[in-house]
């Protein structure tokens, strides 16, 4: 008896019914009953493939969550204390920098906006939080290197750095939310270098 072969079509759809469907109503109200009606799949077919609405939703972001902490990691792969002076005060600088972060994160927008307002009672409910706890820890190491090596007096403790560190990426969430295009998120990340001065933040004696 031949087996029946399996109808690969059906998940692309399911994924992009799913993130429409995410994106316009959020994580839990959104409907599994739309989602398959959009697909033109049925129930059946969606449960043989996805546990429940929030490994739905998982599926839907987990490309742009490998890529996002792919980002990171490739940004903060060279351990602190091997840079130079220079290298290491250059780290704090924004400009182009922040810019490749904005453009980044554009790559992945429907992605990351339903990690950071879309996914509530989900796994990621907390992804805000969570990923400025990340980046504090790792932005934290290059601070460190920096006051040990008296480029910096600046008494700065983990928890401030947290508390800085998720005020600065509310205002990189924040152009996603309001669905900024690519041109006005450009704008937005000048005004943001402009406003956000981390060799004052961090007390840099930028004469050194």
């Amino acid at each position: 008896m031949q087996m029946a072969t399996p109808d690969h079509t059906i998940d692309p759809r399911i994924l992009d019914s799913a993130k429409k469907e995410f994106l316009l109503h959020g994580f839990e109200k959104a409907s599994l009953k739309a989602i398959c009606e959009d697909a033109g799949v049925t129930t059946g077919a969606l449960y043989k493939r996805y546990k429940g609405k929030e490994d739905l939703l998982c599926a839907v972001v987990g490309d742009t969550v490998k890529a996002l902490y792919n980002f990171v990691e490739l940004r903060s792969s060279v351990p602190p204390g091997t840079l130079s002076d220079d290298a290491l005060m250059k780290a704090w600088e924004m400009g182009e920098s922040m810019l490749e972060w904005f453009r980044f994160l554009y790559q992945y927008h429907d992605g990351f906006v339903l990690l950071i307002s879309g996914a509530a009672g989900t796994r990621y409910a907390n992804f805000q939080h969570d990923f400025a706890e990340k980046m504090a820890v790792k932005t934290y190491e290059y601070f460190l290197e920096a006051k040990n090596r008296g480029l910096t007096g600046a008494d700065i403790s983990i928890e401030e750095m947290h508390i800085l560190l998720s005020a600065f990426w509310t205002t990189v969430y924040e152009p996603f939310i309001h669905n900024y295009t690519l041109q006005q998120i450009e704008a937005h990340c000048e005004l943001m270098c402009r406003l956000l001065n981390w060799y004052c933040v961090l007390g840099f004696d930028t004469a050194k």
